[in-house]
């Protein structure tokens, strides 16, 4: 067996482990980000749809586009189709899918909603 120099050990082991597990754990709590990202967008692109889907109900079709784009914020890029379908007002919202933060997109996501119409009693 080789003689062991006295005092050196396992010196600086936790040093060289941290530096090689750095980039994989900012790789992982990037991708956390990215989901994260993702999932809000499909629930802001729903709720805006649902809102504008609503106000087209009850103020018509015009309102309906403004709605949608009131909820949300310009850099995630929306946009609003709103029509009716009988007693419908459907509203489809799609959003840029981000990478990152708002703005820079990859692909598009789409929410829908619906609402009836509101007709006054007479």
């Amino acid at each position: 067996m080789p003689a062991r120099r006295p005092g050196r050990g396992d010196r600086g082991q936790v040093a060289i482990e941290f530096v090689g597990m750095v980039p994989l754990i900012l790789l992982l709590v990037a991708a956390v980000w990215e989901c994260v990202l993702i999932g809000y967008a499909f629930s802001l692109a729903g709720n805006a749809a649902d809102e504008a889907a609503r106000a087209g109900a009850v103020h018509g079709l015009e309102a309906c586009q403004a709605a949608a784009e009131e909820h949300i914020g310009a850099a995630w890029g929306p946009k609003a189709v709103c029509v009716r379908s009988g007693d419908i007002i459907r509203a489809r919202v799609t959003l840029g899918i981000p990478v990152f933060f708002p703005g820079l997109d990859f692909g598009e996501i789409d929410g829908t909603g619906g609402a009836a119409l509101e007709k006054e009693a007479e």
